[in-house]
């Protein structure tokens, strides 16, 4: 297939208060990235310089600039026989992408457990009571609400470095998640996990708090990897 996309065969951090115009909503580097992520352009694509400054209306030197940066993000790859390409998913970057969030997460909510508010609480149970409606119905709510709930115990955190990677590590895996249905068994692990970290949090449990996330990202990774070889057949 040719043309712009072409596959091989065989809690947010906070704007600042004077954005830079290369990473503004309109910029090639903004615009690329949410394609990416809302999988407008699919994983294994490959990204021409070219056709991108036409689509978006750029000039060469903004794209390739704004390939660079997404590259450093994760987003891309660039070799020297194929250019740049959306970062292929498989299974060894699941896996590697998962061991940081083990690494990552547990210790944040560890972290949490000493800062937490009775107000705090009241967000994650406002939270989950919507997620246990929602009933994982709508794939992209749902991954909207989970979001919002990590993003209560990790954006306080005073390591911005370790916010931002657990950040960007989310929107690529949720660019993926959004092509799979949620097994009946992960649905029912995601509400029990949530409901014990709850518990944890008011109880002052830092140990227990940080061993249910363990297993909480744990299966999450456990779930993925099964639906990625289903996807696969």
């Amino acid at each position: 297939m040719s043309g712009l996309f072409e596959k091989d065969t065989g809690h947010v951090p906070a704007e600042s208060a004077c954005p830079d115009p290369e990473n503004s909503a309109s910029s090639p580097y903004s615009r690329i990235r949410e394609d990416i992520i809302e999988g407008r352009i699919p994983t294994d694509s490959r990204l021409k310089i070219r056709d991108l400054a036409a689509r978006y209306g750029a000039g060469t030197n903004p794209v390739r600039e704004a390939l660079q940066q997404l590259r450093g993000e994760g987003f891309v790859v660039i070799s020297p026989n194929r250019g740049a390409s959306v970062r292929k998913v498989d299974e060894a970057f699941l896996r590697d992408t998962h061991e940081i969030a083990l690494l990552i997460e547990p210790y944040l909510t560890h972290c949490f457990v000493d800062m937490v508010t009775d107000a705090d609480i009241a967000e994650l149970e406002r939270l989950q009571s919507r997620i246990e409606e929602l009933n994982f119905r709508d794939v992209a709510q749902n991954a909207e609400l989970d979001t919002k709930f990590h993003a209560v115990l990790y954006d306080r955190h005073p390591n911005e470095r370790m916010r931002e990677i657990w950040w960007k590590h989310r929107e690529i895996l949720g660019a993926i998640t959004k092509r799979f249905p949620v097994a009946l068994s992960r649905q029912a692990a995601v509400i029990e996990d949530h409901r014990a970290l709850i518990a944890c949090l008011r109880a002052q449990d830092a140990d227990g708090a940080e061993a249910v996330m363990k297993r909480h990202v744990a299966g999450s990774g456990q779930h993925m990897l099964q639906r990625l070889r289903a996807a696969r057949g």
